[in-house]
């Protein structure tokens, strides 16, 4: 689930507050950023328990309904078809996620007002009101269910920030990304699979944890260096006039260029033109574009890298 994207978005985040705090530890912040990057894996385990805490939700309900009219003899049916949903009663019985649960004493039962607020927003919902109109229901149609209800009610909740933020203040900066993989984790359950389906690993591979100590050892060992070639490239601007998280994205966008020959250069200067227009100023983006680019293109004059 640890994407090289979210990598690169700790490590900027990481080696700004490097800097900003001294910069004297190196070891200390390497263990900082592994922490960092292993949160954002328990927000992804903590968003799939919502699903399964918003269905426990809707049982109450459900069995208080059911008793109300078992005490006023009223022989209305209440219906179980969303309770009864096979997709998240097989995320609930999940093996992994009842492991993390376990081991992390993470649940939602202290923010029931936010879950019934999101299980309110379902039930005046299109999606749930054509899913349980449906003559009959297949596991795919209850997996499909949950993918258009978080797609379409969870992931637009702005009440969530604040919500995960009061669990970790490492959470919110990870949302949209773990979101993507909520989306995907949903997509791949299959139903024979039952208690044992995989979730999606915390890193796809251990190339992936290699990346990351390795880009922000070589940033942080290599900074001087790093920045001499961005001052290089400044044109008609002073180097100590940047803003200084410009500095921090260019820094380690360079050090990605040179210690990862198999990455394109094309590839590294898109991601990090897409943190700098999110993370520093409006004009960052394209900034920080034209002289990456221009360093690359120096550096391949001067036959230090040879990738496109």
């Amino acid at each position: 689930m640890i994407n090289r994207t979210l990598i690169r978005l700790k490590i900027v985040q990481l080696m700004y507050a490097y800097y900003q705090n001294g910069g004297k530890n190196i070891e200390t912040a390497e263990k900082e950023l592994l922490f960092s990057l292993s949160k954002a894996y328990d927000l992804y385990n903590y968003l799939l328990m919502l699903m399964v805490a918003i269905s426990r939700y809707a049982l109450t309900q459900v069995e208080r309904r059911e008793e109300i009219n078992r005490t006023t003899h009223n022989d209305e049916k209440v219906s179980r078809r969303f309770v009864d949903n096979r997709f998240v009663l097989q995320l609930e019985s999940n093996l992994q996620l009842e492991e993390y649960r376990q081991r992390q004493k993470k649940t939602w039962d202290n923010n029931l007002d936010y879950v019934k607020k999101i299980y309110e927003q379902i039930l005046a919902s299109d999606t749930y009101k054509e899913y349980m109109e449906k003559e009959s229901v297949t596991y795919a149609d209850d997996r499909e269910l949950w993918r258009k209800i978080y797609k379409s009610i969870i992931m637009k909740d702005e009440e969530l920030d604040d919500v995960i933020e009061e669990q970790s203040l490492y959470w919110n900066d990870d949302r949209s990304i773990v979101d993507t993989f909520i989306l995907k984790t949903i997509k791949r359950f299959e139903e024979d699979k039952a208690e044992h389906q995989e979730l999606v690993p915390e890193y796809s591979s251990e190339e992936d944890r290699e990346f990351a100590i390795r880009l922000f050892r070589r940033t942080i060992l290599n900074d001087e260096y790093y920045r001499s070639l961005i001052g290089k490239c400044v044109k008609n601007w002073e180097f100590n006039r940047l803003a200084y998280m410009d500095i921090v994205i260019m820094q380690i966008a360079v050090a990605e260029v040179l210690s990862f020959p198999l990455i394109p250069a094309s590839v590294t200067i898109n991601e990090y033109v897409e943190i700098a227009k999110w993370y520093s100023t409006p004009k960052s983006g394209s900034y920080v574009n034209g002289i990456i680019d221009a360093v690359v293109k120096m550096l391949r004059r001067e036959k230090k890298i040879t990738k496109e």
